[in-house]
């Protein structure tokens, strides 16, 4: 029978994690402001929702109603009801930089299992939402001992906590733009009957992008560029200032396009002619402003465009997708599911591999079609 996900952040007071600590608060009273977002609440059963668990790790020592003040992405009326729970949320300091992955490893294996002592009903999920680092490409390494002596953990902290989670039986979601997916991690979760998913959470504009990319392909209409610009004044805009950081969010903006539309857009140009910018303007905050420029053509070559203004809110998008993932991620697990889910695609930018649906129809067809084994 399947538990109620325990979801154990990596990043807890964050934007995205402070957020997802009042949805988890709410679905234990009414759940009237989280269950109407919920797509797993299609089909999993009420009782496993209303019961779902919060622990993690995060830098800060504020607590979990200082750091939602802090963030301020939900105004304490929000929360205001929740307050006294969202005191009593088990977030611990993660392991120092400097010890090298085995023994962050080990550290962290251990808190997962008290974790997992603190919700013992529950099917603990390690849920990634660590600031984007600067690309390191994992899939070079052969080996474990290999990876571990040549990465450092102060520039992949990712890895440690992956590793720790595939370590204790515990499914994985990477929400971040880190590539943390690689052929030797993959292999080790399928040995350990650990399911694991992403990268990337597909928030807002990449989430239209895909529907509207889809539906011109379905047309027949060729497209000739798109700009896309987002704006933003969070602490992950901040990070993503830094263009080796920035990096690898903006190629899992990008190579999924070619990929829908089956053509390299700008091959009548010889270069790309997709291009997608991120800019940090602190006043914008968690409310994330996103600009698109789709110039596309039809009969006759005449062209055509679309100008699409969204005003977002980053983590209030993401929350329930976050909550979405724990749910599938622990139903998975309790179907016996191992290694790299792609059916999940529909959440992430980027689909890694070769099988993995990339067109909207095709992505939600095999959410719908997992559902269904699931049910």
């Amino acid at each position: 029978m399947m538990k109620s996900p325990l979801l154990i952040i990596a990043g807890a007071k964050g934007a995205v994690g402070t957020t997802v600590a009042a949805a988890v608060a709410d679905m234990k009273q009414t759940g009237e402001n989280t269950f109407p977002w919920l797509i797993t609440a299609n089909w999993a059963d009420s009782t496993i929702l209303q019961e779902t668990a919060f622990a993690g790790w995060d830098l800060s020592d504020k607590t979990m109603p200082q750091s939602l003040a802090l963030q301020g992405v939900l105004s304490e009326e929000n929360y205001r009801t929740s307050l006294a729970m969202l005191d009593t949320l088990e977030v611990r300091r993660p392991p120092a930089e400097k010890m090298d992955y085995s023994e962050q490893i080990r550290i962290l294996s251990q808190d997962i299992r008290d974790f997992v002592k603190a919700h013992p009903h529950h099917q603990p999920v390690l849920i990634n939402l660590l600031p984007a680092c600067a690309v390191i490409h994992l899939e070079k390494y052969h080996a474990l001992p290999d990876l571990y002596r040549k990465v450092s953990p102060a520039d992949f902290p990712d890895l440690a906590y992956v590793m720790a989670a595939i370590a204790c039986g515990v499914p994985v979601v990477n929400f971040t733009s880190n590539a943390v997916e690689c052929p030797l991690v993959v292999q080790e979760a399928f040995k350990a009957g650990v399911p694991l998913c992403g990268r990337d959470g597909k928030t807002g504009q990449t989430y239209l992008k895909v529907v509207i990319a889809s539906a011109l392909k379905a047309r027949n209409l060729l497209v000739d560029g798109w700009y896309s610009l987002n704006i933003l004044g969070n602490e992950d805009g901040r990070n993503l200032s830094d263009p080796q950081k920035a990096s690898g969010k903006l190629a899992n903006k990008t190579d999924f396009l070619d990929t829908i539309l089956g053509y390299p857009v700008g091959q009548r140009y010889g270069q790309s002619t997709h291009k997608v910018a991120i800019e940090y303007y602190p006043p914008r905050g968690d409310r994330k402003e996103a600009w698109d420029v789709i110039d596309f053509t039809g009969l006759f070559g005449l062209p055509m465009s679309i100008r699409m203004n969204m005003q977002l809110r980053d983590s209030v998008l993401a929350a329930p997708m976050v909550i979405d993932l724990a749910v599938w991620m622990a139903a998975l697990k309790t179907a016996g599911r191992s290694g790299f889910v792609s059916e999940l695609a529909f959440y992430f930018k980027k689909a890694p591999l070769p099988d993995s649906p990339v067109a909207f129809q095709e992505q939600v067809a095999a959410l719908q079609k997992l559902a269904k084994h699931l049910k």
